[in-house]
């Protein structure tokens, strides 16, 4: 026990690489913030020898980094750009049409290298033949598209 109470700082430090092993297997980030507590265990051991205001110090620290630091790192690494899949992950981008599109008739688009049934946004436009459109929505296996007047997309004459 006297080997103890003379090496504090190195038991706090063995505490500290324990639980900072521990963390990597359950990758959750408590036992991490537990380990910063005993790093300031060891700091607060350089301090003073009493073994009171090391457990307050290490145990504010501690509650101080899993109330304060861990939820914006769990935030961090949980969030991320959603997947969009599927049909949907083509609205927005751009098709030209290859069969009119009238106002009481569905026409086609060709959008990525696919041939769509295609309708007008808004209902009752009508797109000829080799005009560049939007992809505004998918619905069921109907492209609704607008006119796409954007110059960079225009093939040059």
């Amino acid at each position: 026990m006297d080997w103890l109470r003379d090496h504090l700082w190195e038991a706090w430090l063995g505490v500290a690489f324990v639980l900072a092993l521990a963390e990597l297997l359950s990758l959750d980030l408590f036992l991490l913030m537990l380990a910063g507590g005993a790093v300031a265990g060891v700091l607060t051991a350089f301090v003073t020898d009493n073994i009171v205001l090391q457990v307050l110090a290490a145990s504010a620290v501690s509650v101080l980094l899993l109330a304060a630091v861990r939820p914006p790192l769990i935030r961090r690494l949980h969030g991320g750009p959603d997947l969009v899949l599927g049909p949907a992950s083509m609205v927005g981008s751009r098709g030209i049409v290859t069969e009119p599109v009238a106002e009481h008739r569905p026409g086609r688009v060709k959008i990525g290298g696919e041939s769509w049934l295609a309708v007008a946004e808004p209902p009752g436009s009508a797109i000829a033949v080799g005009e560049t459109v939007e992809i505004v929505s998918i619905v069921g296996a109907t492209a609704h598209v607008r006119p796409a007047s954007a110059p960079e997309l225009e093939e040059p004459r």
